[in-house]
C-alpha cells in the first residue's frame, strides 16, 4: 500500500506512475503482438480484418477499463479517509456493478455483431475473418473487467507494482499463446484472439489470489455485498459510468471515423491501424498520469489536503509535456521504422500515410496532455460532468469530420481530425478547473 496523502508530491507521483507506465506498456503489447504476428504470418488481408474492428474492441474494453477505474476512485477516497470498512464495501459493490454491466455488454456485442460490422463498413471480403476475431474478444469481456477491477482496487490502495508483475506474466504467456495458436495449430486470427482472452483470465486469477492473501481490507465476505450505503452506491455509479462513458464517447468518435477510413481501401486501413498502434504507445504517458491523478486526487480529497491536489496536477502536466517533446522527435526520426516494426510491411503507401499521421498529430500532443490530466483529476475530485462534456465534444467533432473532411480530403482529413477536436474539447476543462469550488478551499 502507498499513502499518497503524505510525503513529497513529485516523488510520490513519479513512483506511483512508473509501474502504471510499465503496466500500460505491457497492456499495449497484447495488441501489438497480435498485430505483428497476424501481419507477418497471416498477411495484410488478415491484418486489415483485425484493424477494421480495433475501434470496436477499444470501445467496449475502454468502457470497462474506465468503469473499473471510476469505481475504484471511491475506494481511493475511502482509503484516504482511513475508512477501511468503506474500502471493503466499495470494492464489493464495484464487483457487483461491473460484472453485471460486463455480462450485458457481452450479450449485446455477440447478438448484434454482424449489424455492427456492417455499420463499420468493414469490406465484404474481410467480414468473415473480422467477425471470427472480434467474437472471441467480446466473449472474454467478463475476464477483462475482473482483472481491471482487481488491478484498479490495488492501485486505489497505492499498490501499482503488483498489477505490473501479474500483467508481465500474462503478456509473456500471451506471446507464447499467439505463436502456438497461429503457427502451430494454424488457428488464424481466432488463435490470436483466444491467446489474448486466456491471458486476461490468467491475469485475473493470479491477481485475485494475491489480493485476498495480501490485503485484509480486500478479503471480501458475504456481508460486504449487503446493505450498501445508498449515497456510496450513487457516487460509485456516478464515477464509474462517467469514466466509462468518457472513454466510450472518445471511442465512439474514433469508431465513426473508422467507418469513413474503411471506405478508403485496404492499404489505408493497414496504415491507420499502424499509426494508431504507435499513437497508443506515444500517448501512454497521458493515460499513466491520468490514472495517477485520479487516485492521487481521490486519496488527497478524502484526506482534505487540497493544496497537494493543486501541486500534483501542475507536476503531472509538466511531466507529460516533456514526454510530448520526445514523441515529436521519434516521429520525425524513426517514424517509418516504427510503422514497419508494427506491421512487418514494406508497402510505401502504408508507411508514408502512417508516418504523415504521426508527424502531424504529435505536434499537438501538448493539448492532449492537459486534457488527460485535467479530466482524470476532475473525476478524482468528484466532478463527473465536465469530463463527459469534453469527451462528448470529441465524439461529435470526429463524427462531423468523418462526414465532411474525410470524404473531401481522404486520409488527410483523418490526419487533421484529432488536433482539431483536441483544441475544442480542452476548452470546458480549462474553464472548469479554475472554477471548481473544492480547489478554492486551499
Amino acid at each position: 500500500m502507498k499513502d499518497l496523502t503524505k510525503g513529497k508530491p513529485s516523488t510520490l507521483i513519479l513512483a506511483f506512475a512508473l509501474p502504471i507506465f510499465l503496466a500500460n506498456l505491457l497492456q499495449l503489447t497484447y495488441s501489438l503482438v497480435d498485430t505483428r504476428i497476424v501481419g507477418s504470418f497471416l498477411g495484410e488481408d488478415a491484418l486489415a480484418a483485425v484493424g477494421a474492428t480495433t475501434t470496436l474492441s477499444n470501445l467496449i474494453i475502454g468502457f470497462l477499463m474506465g468503469l473499473s477505474n471510476g469505481l475504484a476512485i471511491i475506494t481511493a477516497q475511502k482509503f484516504g479517509a482511513k475508512d477501511m470498512k468503506g474500502v471493503k464495501k466499495s470494492f464489493a459493490a464495484s464487483l457487483m456493478l461491473g460484472c453485471g454491466i460486463a455480462v450485458l455488454l457481452t450479450a449485446a456485442g455477440l447478438l448484434f455483431l454482424r449489424p455492427i460490422l456492417n455499420f463499420l463498413n468493414v469490406p465484404e471480403e474481410l467480414v468473415s475473418v473480422a467477425a471470427s476475431y472480434i467474437w472471441i474478444i467480446i466473449a472474454g469481456l467478463l475476464a477483462t473487467f475482473l482483472y481491471d477491477a482487481c488491478a484498479s482496487a490495488l492501485r486505489a490502495l497505492g499498490d501499482t507494482l503488483t498489477p505490473l508483475i501479474i500483467l508481465a506474466v500474462s503478456v509473456g504467456l500471451n506471446i507464447v499463446g499467439d505463436l502456438f495458436f497461429v503457427m502451430v495449430l494454424k488457428a488464424g486470427v481466432r488463435g490470436a484472439a483466444l491467446a489474448t482472452v486466456l491471458a486476461q483470465i490468467l491475469a485475473f486469477v493470479i491477481c485475485w489470489i494475491y489480493m485476498i492473501r495480501k490485503y485484509d481490507m480486500l478479503r471480501l465476505e458475504k456481508e460486504d455485498f449487503k446493505d450498501h450505503d445508498p449515497e456510496m452506491i450513487k457516487n460509485m455509479i456516478g464515477a464509474g459510468m462517467s469514466m466509462g462513458f468518457m472513454s466510450s464517447l472518445i471511442n465512439i468518435g474514433s469508431l465513426t471515423l473508422q467507418t469513413a477510413i474503411n471506405k478508403l481501401g485496404q492499404e489505408i486501413i493497414v496504415a491507420h491501424t499502424a499509426a494508431r498502434k504507435i499513437s497508443e504507445i506515444f500517448m501512454i504517458m497521458f493515460t499513466v498520469f491520468g490514472q495517477t491523478m485520479a487516485t492521487y486526487c481521490g486519496q488527497n480529497l478524502g484526506a482534505g489536503k487540497i493544496d497537494r491536489v493543486k501541486k500534483g496536477i501542475r507536476l503531472s502536466i509538466l511531466y507529460t509535456c516533456i514526454w510530448c517533446t520526445l514523441t515529436i522527435i521519434a516521429s520525425y526520426t524513426i517514424g517509418p521504422w516504427l510503422v514497419h516494426l508494427v506491421t512487418g510491411t514494406y508497402n510505401d503507401t502504408v508507411i508514408t500515410n502512417a508516418t504523415n499521421y504521426l508527424k502531424f498529430d504529435t505536434l499537438f500532443y501538448y493539448v492532449t496532455a492537459v486534457i488527460c490530466v485535467l479530466r482524470n483529476a476532475m473525476q478524482g475530485l468528484g466532478d463527473h460532468v465536465t469530463p463527459l462534456v469534453s469527451s462528448s465534444l470529441e465524439m461529435l467533432g470526429k463524427i462531423v469530420i468523418a462526414l465532411t473532411l474525410v470524404p473531401w480530403l481522404g486520409y488527410t482529413g483523418v490526419i487533421l481530425a484529432e488536433p482539431i477536436v483536441w483544441f475544442i474539447m480542452v476548452i470546458p476543462l480549462l474553464i472548469q478547473i479554475f472554477r471548481m469550488p473544492v480547489l478554492k478551499k486551499a
